[in-house]
């Protein structure tokens, strides 16, 4: 009743204050979580878009979040992983993060191996599930996920550019690879 009377700007902006603000905070920690959890999260993801967009119930809600350049849940936390992984790369986290984002190029007697020039990052080995959800591991191994294009472009290596602009450099292809299924410039 209230959606009729609102722009498609202004519901926007409501669904953002209300419901995208809880998805998405702190959603890195919800990486690995059961399928069970994240299709309810995802089910209330479709619900605010269909309020948004008016889409009826049974109508595909992938071409509408497309439309709307939102990514789904579980794209969401692989993004954010991605993102922070990033972020630690390029001196822009704190030390405690960074300190687990280890380079294989940076590692004695890993140097020469294919893996090194390709922007890879040391996974460590873990025994348990939940030790798979630790960001010591889920974000090197997200990292080393994304295309290898994406890792050993000049986006995210160059240091002598503003470091204020370049993660939105690399958000931007990393959103285009996510959206689109192919990196492009």
């Amino acid at each position: 009743m209230v959606r009729s009377s609102l722009t498609l700007e202004a519901a926007k902006t409501l669904v953002h204050a209300f419901v995208s603000s809880r998805l998405h905070y702190c959603n890195s920690l919800l990486y690995g979580i059961g399928d069970g959890l994240l299709t309810k999260l995802q089910t209330v993801q479709n619900v605010a878009t269909r309020v948004v967009t008016g889409t009826r119930k049974f109508d595909h809600i992938t071409p509408v979040l497309r439309q709307l350049h939102w990514l789904s849940v579980r794209q969401r936390i692989t993004f954010k992983l991605a993102m922070i992984t990033f972020k630690c790369l390029h001196g822009l986290a704190p030390s405690y993060l960074a300190d687990v984002c280890i380079p294989v190029l940076s590692v004695v007697g890993r140097w020469q191996l294919r893996s090194a020039n390709s922007g890879a990052l040391i996974v460590r080995r873990t025994r348990t599930t939940i030790g798979q959800r630790d960001f010591a591991v889920a974000g090197p191994a997200t990292w080393n996920s994304s295309p290898v294009d994406l890792r050993t472009s000049s986006l995210s290596r160059d240091t002598s550019a503003n470091k204020t602009q370049n993660p939105f450099i690399w958000l931007r292809a990393f959103l285009r690879f996510s959206l689109i299924g192919r990196y492009t410039n």
